[in-house]
């Protein structure tokens, strides 16, 4: 019988809002989410994915944001974020993701309406039920600037099991 460990990984990520564009659309998780600014990025700025990405990132030493994810984005012209998760996902090496939780601050948009489409997408992209894919939201009481509206910030803890 096979014997495991079990590690936790923690990825943050934050960016800032653009000028009101009326109405367009931001990437979450991998969701379509409406808003009237777009999000501030080089790549389509999936705030969730990219903090997942860096908890990835911690559990395998390969850092993806960053030169990996400049030359997807910047030279190939690769900017879905989905992409660089997949990308970061190959360096596992038999590791299994068994649970994710992500922590979302922001004032706009409001995300009651698509959690569970922004889990639903998580849980497809890490190959997770959804019952192993929680979500939460916060406006943090509007101490930062995430919480004025200023911008979005992720926190992503990845929980692993690999064999030891």
């Amino acid at each position: 019988m096979p014997e495991y460990a079990y590690v936790s990984t923690i990825g943050q990520d934050s960016h800032r809002f653009g000028e009101p564009c009326g109405e367009c659309t931001i990437k979450l998780g991998g969701a379509s989410i409406p808003s009237d600014r777009p999000v501030i990025a080089n790549s389509d700025g999936d705030v969730i994915l990219h903090a997942i990405t860096n908890a990835v990132s911690g559990f395998t030493g390969n850092i993806v944001l960053g030169a990996a994810a400049d030359v997807l984005c910047l030279e190939k012209g690769i900017t879905d974020s989905s992409v660089y998760l997949k990308k970061a996902l190959e360096d596992l090496n038999g590791a299994k993701i068994i649970h994710c939780s992500v922590t979302v601050e922001c004032l706009v948009p409001k995300l009651k309406p698509h959690l569970e489409a922004i889990r639903a997408s998580i849980g497809e992209l890490l190959d997770l039920p959804l019952s192993s894919v929680g979500l939460t939201a916060t406006t943090g009481e509007g101490l930062t600037a995430f919480g004025r509206g200023e911008g979005i910030q992720v926190f992503a803890i990845l929980s692993f099991r690999k064999n030891v």
